[in-house]
């Protein structure tokens, strides 16, 4: 006769359950990484932003200003906007910025935020860091 706890199968099954859910929530953010890593390379400079935001606005007409047309992502309006705001806000953690939107990518590197682009651009090293990215030819002038 084969006794079996009910119990015992039922934590079993969390168990497994709970690994298939960890499992599919990695490669849901590894796919989201992948997305962000490619947008970020494939363009020379890629701002995040939420639509009607302000100081996305600012950040987007300044480079505009510097003849640079950046791509821009609106998060509120892309279908994994959510987890990329969640990615950013992880990259902007590292560089000490509490504000990861805008976020402001330069040749597949991660700048920073509207307070970091506006430093760049008064301490005059944004345009360098934009030519070394790609958004700018040698011979442009601002």
């Amino acid at each position: 006769m084969k006794v079996t706890n009910p119990q015992s199968s039922s934590v079993i099954m969390e168990r497994t359950t709970g690994v298939e859910t960890v499992s599919t929530a990695a490669s849901k953010m590894e796919a989201i990484y992948e997305r962000l890593h490619h947008l970020t390379n494939d363009n020379a400079v890629v701002l995040f932003s939420v639509s009607g935001c302000c100081i996305g606005h600012v950040a987007k007409q300044l480079l505009l200003g510097l003849g640079v047309g950046p791509t821009v992502v609106e998060l509120d309006r892309e279908t994994t906007g959510v987890e990329i705001h969640a990615l950013l806000y992880r990259l902007a953690a590292g560089n000490d910025q509490q504000h990861p939107i805008p976020a402001i990518f330069v040749g597949g590197k991660f700048l920073g935020g509207i307070e970091t682009l506006i430093a760049c651009h008064i301490n005059g090293t944004l345009v360098p860091f934009l030519k070394d990215g790609g958004a700018m030819a040698s011979g442009d002038v601002p």
